[in-house]
């Protein structure tokens, strides 16, 4: 039980410091090469959601099952679009006017917008723990929008708006697949919402009209391209892999390894340095979301 333990704190340091590494690469790219959000998310989330369906499909899974019932199609194309789509499309716009560590850093706000939705559709008031959290949460923020200067942002207001996009629809990508993913699996509904929201943004930006095409030729792209997608892909694998062994607040903790590792990747690849009161608006952001996982956790348990 306790190497099984370990099996599973190793499983999500290792996905959680690779999907921090993703951010820094898509952010290189993205500033080197003239390549846009849109063109970069449908090569990206087609090939990455057909390599898990061609798995899957290899394991003998039925991956078009789901596509025959009226209600779980309707559902899966929801999921795709406004869950997996728009925290892709979101996150990567982020990235690209501002930076792979506060665009990570405003995505953990997610839980922050499930609070606000959940007490809303119940018409009451969340518990105190929650209100602590959701306190301390947004204090950290401001210390990380405003470096302590509170007669200006630290980031644009661009960049602050996809931030809080960011995690609205992290918010929505974590709450609405639930019953989906229980059903179906995850990695099914995972691989079919990437194709779909890959589908979606390339017919709306007309993708195969673009000029874009040609800078795959070039081999650093590609390279750079088919590396974000690996490194993506076997960070979602690891994720789902240390699930099985430790608890849910525990690997809430331990992803937290996802923004202070795009931070010091971006500190030594960018010469990225933030105000000393920004890095401790971090840390306090940190700190209070790891209280409110924790705290939920205990709740639940009562």
């Amino acid at each position: 039980m306790k190497s099984n333990r370990w099996k599973g704190i190793v499983l999500i340091l290792t996905g959680a410091m690779l999907w921090g590494a993703s951010g820094p690469m898509m952010e290189w790219l993205l500033e080197h090469f003239p390549i846009t959000v849109s063109f970069f998310l449908t090569v990206r989330l087609l090939l990455a959601g057909a390599f898990v369906l061609i798995v899957l499909r290899l394991k003998k899974q039925p991956v078009f099952q789901i596509w025959k019932d009226t209600a779980w199609r309707w559902g899966l194309l929801i999921f795709g679009i406004f869950g997996m789509l728009a925290v892709q499309y979101t996150f990567v716009t982020a990235i690209a006017v501002s930076n792979a560590t506060v665009a990570t850093l405003l995505q953990f706000m997610g839980p922050v917008y499930i609070i606000l939705f959940i007490s809303w559709r119940r018409r009451q008031l969340p518990p105190m723990y929650q209100v602590i959290g959701m306190i301390g949460t947004l204090g950290g923020l401001v210390l990380l929008l405003t470096n302590g200067n509170f007669a200006q942002l630290a980031i644009s207001g661009e960049a602050l708006a996809w931030g809080i996009a960011v995690g609205i629809a992290f918010a929505f990508y974590t709450v609405y697949p639930a019953r989906l993913m229980q059903e179906w699996g995850v990695l099914l509904i995972v691989g079919w919402g990437m194709v779909i929201g890959g589908v979606v943004v390339g017919v709306t930006t007309r993708v195969w009209s673009t000029g874009q095409w040609e800078q795959l030729l070039n081999p650093t792209v590609l390279v750079m391209t088919f590396a974000i997608i690996l490194v993506g892909t076997l960070a979602f694998i690891l994720f789902l892999s240390s699930m099985r062994f430790i608890t849910a607040v525990e690997t809430s903790i331990l992803s937290s390894m996802e923004p202070l590792t795009a931070m010091v990747i971006s500190f030594f690849w960018f010469s990225q340095v933030f105000g000393s009161l920004q890095y401790v608006g971090m840390v306090i952001m940190l700190l209070f979301i790891t209280w409110l996982t924790i705290a939920g956790e205990k709740q639940s348990e009562h």
